[in-house]
Order: structure tokens, then C-alpha cells, then sequence
């Protein structure tokens, strides 16, 4: 197999900290994509995957699996033991509910605020992000008030249960926490009466997987 990626970034490092918790980094090509040149925004890798992002895993047979949750899905379930995406109904339900607002509510509004609203990764990758139009820079921060306010509901939550999405680790996890990695790259604190979230935080950080990925 290969992934596409690049090392660091919140998306790619999702799926880095998934093949160490499977103990499938051994099996893997990585393969460096140049983001910041837009090299993912050019024929010829939208040729594998029309969307233009990484990460991206490529089967041994030459299927491309683009979308952290679809990548996920499929390496969690490859030994036919999940163990981050829900063992019954219920739990994937859950997981997957809870995976869907931590990339809309958190690590995605922090995207569009660090895209919209500061250099980002620079000028080439920007004519790639947005049109040239004079509101977004403020849409941006709107973006930036939607994180904060999914970093106050991810707090709300862990009140009451010690995951994201119930009583074990699971992708959602791995979401939320790339997701307060990104907010810190892009300038956006956690606010200090989320202390559940940031307990929470801390706990997963020295999670084997998430502390040692590939």
C-alpha cells in the first residue's frame, strides 16, 4: 500500500496515528506530496484523486481511497478487528456522528480560518483556497468563532464520558485531537475554562499511537 501525504499536517497525521494504532506503518510507501507548491492541486495528482487533498491510500490492486473517515474505515477493519470505528451498530453510529462534527464543527472551520483569514501556507497555494473577493477575510473569522465554539461543545461532551465518542478511543478522538493541533498552528487558543477538553487533550497526546505515529 501507499499513502500520499504530507508529514505533520492535521489530515495526514489522522491517518499516520490510525496505521500506528493498527500496527500497519511497516506495510506502507509514503509518498511526499509538496503541498505548499500546490503539487496537489495539478493534473496529475487529480488524476487520483479529483478533489485536489491528501491523504490519500492506494491499494496494492491500484485503488485510490481518498477521506480520512473511507481510509479509516478500511485499515481499522482490514483484520477484520475494529477497534476505532465501532465493533456494533451502535458504536459506529456514534463514532461516526461524532467523527462528522469534529471535522465540520473543529479541524475544518479551523481550515477555512487559516486559509481565509491568515497567510496560510502562502501565495501559491492561496489561488487555490479562495476567489479574490473582499469579504474573506471576515468570513474567515466567522470560521474561527465556529471552532471556538466546537472546542466549548467537545468540552461539553467529555463532561460526562472520558472519549468523544464513548467509553474507548476511537477516529473521532483522532480527529478532535488533530483538529486543537491545527488550532494552535493557526493562533487559535483553547479556551481555559474548557478544562475537560484540555484533560482530555492531554491524555490523548500520550496515547501510544498519538504520541509515537508514523
Amino acid at each position: 500500500m501507499k499513502i500520499y501525504d504530507i508529514p505533520g499536517f492535521p489530515n495526514p497525521l489522522r491517518i499516520r496515528i490510525v496505521l500506528a494504532e493498527k500496527r500497519l506503518t511497516s506495510e506502507v510507501e509514503f509518498v511526499k506530496v509538496d503541498l505548499p507548491a500546490a503539487e496537489h492541486k495539478q493534473p496529475a495528482f487529480l488524476a487520483i484523486n479529483p478533489t485536489g487533498t491528501v491523504p490519500v491510500l492506494q491499494l496494492d490492486d491500484g485503488t485510490f481511497i481518498s477521506e480520512c473517515t473511507a481510509i479509516t474505515e478500511y485499515l481499522d477493519n482490514l483484520d477484520g478487528k475494529p477497534v476505532l470505528t465501532g465493533a456494533n451498530p451502535k458504536q459506529k453510529a456514534i463514532i461516526h456522528m461524532m467523527q462528522k462534527r469534529a471535522e465540520s464543527e473543529l479541524i475544518d472551520a479551523i481550515g477555512f480560518y487559516f486559509h481565509h483569514s491568515t497567510p496560510g501556507l502562502g501565495d501559491t497555494l492561496r489561488h487555490y483556497k479562495y476567489p479574490d473577493w473582499s469579504g474573506r477575510a471576515e468570513w474567515g473569522n466567522l470560521q474561527r468563532e465556529k471552532a471556538v465554539a466546537g472546542m466549548h461543545y467537545f468540552n461539553s461532551v467529555l463532561g460526562s464520558r472520558p472519549f468523544i465518542a464513548g467509553e474507548s478511543f476511537s477516529m473521532a478522538d483522532i480527529t478532535v485531537w488533530a483538529g486543537l493541533l491545527f488550532a494552535g498552528f493557526a493562533g487559535i487558543a483553547l479556551p481555559a475554562e474548557c478544562t475537560d477538553l484540555s484533560s482530555w487533550h492531554a491524555r490523548i497526546s500520550d496515547h501510544p499511537s498519538v504520541k509515537s505515529p508514523a
